[in-house]
């Protein structure tokens, strides 16, 4: 990709360089460019030139030009950079056709999702092209319509051949978008192992499950956390949201979007460290397992020798057992769910119910926190401590 801009960008991730790439917005917002100029001009650019929302100037180049009869079409190819993205190397189209008004106008035709439930920045029935997206292809074409004096209007269509496949690896079908992928992006640059493109992805979910009336939202780190919500506890898909390590920042997000109860599912290897009060489960935020466990069982009547035993032990499935054969196991989870159940409250302040259901793998339901006991009760008829 030398020439385009993107070179000399990249981020420092444990001692290496990663690439810097540009988004599908981007890649649309050049097509777009290019496409215009070949329909106003007849001639298509080598490449287009866009500025985007980050600062940084991209020289894209131009590909597959084709026109015909009051219509125009180029593309460009994505390139995600060292960041691991399920659209790198495709190409984004866009087809430019005079139309009558002064209106510029932006759908989706081919690979491109359309909204189909509501709780996105799109209206249901629109074509997956986000706003940022969206300004940058409108203000592409309208730099070169004004450069070429047409005053007239023009409309713009955004495709990805194969899009429809690809979207299915992405969370659109979680979301409601169906038959191909979004245009997204808005800063207009795609850095590498980006948490923050995670984030927004998850406060997007969120978003979306409040809008269709969810009153209990079920948090999930990963796929052992949603399996226990959903085959355990008989949670509906609809109201489960896979946060990855985020457990913090996504209780945020849910006290945004209005939510009024979260109830946080998963694996006590994960959940532990919400005793300590860490909100990001990595282990690069910290492993307080051993520690914890131990304090806990101290708590619950354990001894300095089955406190060092859970210290020295490597994963928490073996601390469990440690602490079950001391006869404490009980006691010492009841303490833990107790932590976590002020930990989680603390986050958001005690402005809305919080709650955790915490599995211990063969030790099945270790225990609840907060509003969950209560839901358990209310939705399973059973006390937390009564289903381990």
């Amino acid at each position: 990709m030398d020439g385009t801009g993107i070179e000399a960008y990249y981020a420092l991730k444990d001692g290496k360089k990663l690439a810097f790439g540009y988004t599908t917005g981007t890649c649309a917002a050049g097509a777009a460019k290019a496409a215009t100029q070949l329909l106003l001009t007849g001639q298509a650019p080598e490449r287009a030139r866009i500025l985007t929302p980050k600062g940084i100037e991209l020289s894209l180049p131009v590909l597959d030009a084709s026109s015909g009869e009051g219509w125009a079409s180029c593309a460009v190819r994505k390139y995600s950079g060292d960041d691991p993205d399920v659209t790198d190397g495709m190409l984004i189209y866009a087809r430019a056709t005079l139309s009558s008004g002064e209106e510029i106008r932006i759908d989706g035709g081919e690979g491109i999702g359309r909204v189909t439930k509501p709780g996105l920045k799109l209206p249901v029935g629109e074509a997956a092209i986000n706003p940022v997206p969206r300004e940058m292809i409108r203000r592409a074409v309208l730099e070169v319509m004004e450069e070429c004096g047409r005053t007239g209007g023009l409309s713009v269509t955004v495709s990805i051949p194969g899009g429809e496949e690809i979207a299915k690896k992405t969370f659109n079908p979680r979301l409601g978008i169906e038959g191909g992928l979004s245009v997204l992006g808005t800063s207009g640059i795609v850095e590498p192992m980006s948490e923050e493109a995670l984030l927004a992805s998850i406060e997007l979910e969120i978003r979306q499950k409040r809008a269709l009336g969810e009153e209990v939202l079920f948090l999930a780190p990963g796929n052992i956390g949603a399996d226990l919500a959903r085959s355990v506890l008989g949670v509906r898909d609809e109201a489960i949201v896979k946060c990855s390590n985020f457990v913090g920042r996504a209780l945020d997000m849910a006290m945004a979007a209005g939510f009024p109860e979260v109830i946080v599912c998963g694996h006590v290897g994960k959940l532990i460290k919400l005793a300590g009060g860490l909100m990001n489960t990595h282990s690069k935020e910290g492993d307080c397992r051993a520690e914890i466990l131990s304090a806990c069982a101290l708590r619950a009547g354990g001894g300095a020798d089955l406190a060092r035993s859970v210290l020295d032990a490597v994963t928490t499935e073996e601390m469990l057992r440690l602490i079950s054969e001391a006869g404490l196991l009980s006691e010492t989870v009841k303490i833990m769910g107790e932590k976590i159940g002020f930990y989680l409250s603390q986050r958001v302040k005690g402005e809305i119910r919080t709650g955790a259901v915490v599995s211990g793998g063969p030790f099945g339901i270790l225990c609840g926190a907060g509003c969950a006991e209560e839901w358990l009760l209310k939705n399973k008829g059973v006390e937390i401590w009564s289903i381990s």
